[in-house]
């Protein structure tokens, strides 16, 4: 059982501002429920009665999309021995407005849990402004996978890498130490974005960190070390290893169905950890 509440306080009744999102992930028995879950128009949050141990929530925005001026503020708690999983049911859209949107994501992932942040690719229409800020501070033997991707647009309506500017900034800390700070900065009148990106339509960063993904983390950089990328590839995959023997991993893809089999493939081990296969009505 979860809990839907309508404002912030009830003592107070102080409204938060819009976009504001919470949710908390506790432990019950061999499950994990919600305790809180919050959200105010435009975010939307749908739980699900989970998968085995995990309990998956499906974010969302009213109207399927950020619009100019749009602000989401996620806050997550995921309490000892937890495990949840935060996806979307579908790409989140950008739309085309001189004012930016926003989305932010905070989150705490206490021991031994699991937090997997798993959405479809963000698509950025043409004269959008977005930004992205994802901080996830993780206890000593919390585990985290995070996917971050981004498509050029609508190309088969002819727009590619024509979005005004596009930013991401990934910071996650273990024991308040810095594991990874990434941060990606698109601006079409700064740079000619689509001449960069080549043949590529899609750009992906996901890291692995903690006990639960230690060995698949190992995998994965060991198996992309000894994979050649030849001239002219649809897909080039990297990945390094990180301080707390984690990895992270980047793609540069043609699509988002030749890329995200690839990724369907690496992270074939997140299924038995969330109870489920997350792409099987995907890709």
């Amino acid at each position: 059982m979860y809990q839907l509440e309508s404002r912030a306080d009830v003592t107070t009744h102080t409204l938060p501002p819009a976009g504001t999102a919470h949710l908390t992930f506790e432990r019950s028995g061999s499950a994990t429920i919600l305790t809180r879950a919050f959200a105010k128009s435009p975010a939307k949050l749908i739980a699900t009665k989970g998968r085995a141990a995990t309990c998956w929530v499906y974010t969302a925005t009213l109207g399927g999309g950020l619009v100019g001026g749009d602000q989401i503020e996620l806050t997550a708690e995921v309490t000892a021995g937890s495990r949840a999983l935060l996806t979307t049911q579908a790409s989140t859209k950008v739309y085309r407005s001189a004012r930016r949107s926003k989305q932010t994501i905070t989150a705490t992932v206490d021991g031994p849990g699991l937090l997997a942040v798993v959405p479809d690719p963000v698509v950025c229409f043409e004269d959008s402004n977005f930004t992205q800020a994802q901080r996830y501070d993780l206890h000593a033997d919390a585990t985290l996978v995070v996917v971050d991707w981004l498509t050029s647009g609508r190309h088969a309506a002819g727009e590619r890498w024509a979005f005004s500017r596009y930013e991401s900034r990934l910071d996650i800390t273990r024991n308040a130490r810095p594991i990874v700070f990434d941060s990606v900065v698109l601006e079409r009148h700064l740079d000619s974005v689509a001449e960069r990106m080549g043949r590529f339509d899609v750009i992906l960063t996901a890291v692995l960190t903690g006990p639960l993904v230690a060995a698949a983390a190992d995998r994965i950089v060991g198996a992309t070390a000894t994979t050649p990328i030849g001239r002219g590839a649809d897909l080039v995959v990297s990945a390094a290893r990180l301080r707390d023997g984690g990895a992270l991993v980047r793609m540069a893809g043609v699509s988002v169905e030749r890329l995200g089999h690839t990724l369907r493939e690496h992270l074939s081990f997140l299924s038995p950890l969330v109870g489920d296969d997350l792409w099987s009505r995907k890709w």
